[in-house]
């Protein structure tokens, strides 16, 4: 008898901190961190190869989470910046 096990899994998650950029729930400057977290698929429980990246915002004065198809033009030029 043999089991394979397979599916996906995340990936290491990246953290940056988005300077002079205001949330647009509370207005503070400098509050927003970008996560960005990679999702593989994986045999055994090793990844071969990337499927998709989750990436979400969170403002660290009101708490308010911003999901990628809510970033405004302004938050994703300085996610694209930080690259």
């Amino acid at each position: 008898m043999f089991f394979l096990f397979f599916g996906t899994r995340p990936g290491k998650t990246e953290t940056r901190t988005l300077h002079n950029i205001a949330c647009p729930y509370c207005g503070q400057t400098s509050t927003l961190t970008a996560l960005r977290t990679p999702n593989y698929f994986h045999i055994f429980w090793l990844p071969l190869f990337k499927i998709g990246t989750s990436e979400t915002m969170e403002c660290s004065h009101c708490k308010k989470a911003y999901f990628k198809d809510e970033f405004t033009d302004e938050m994703r030029r300085e996610l694209d910046r930080l690259k």
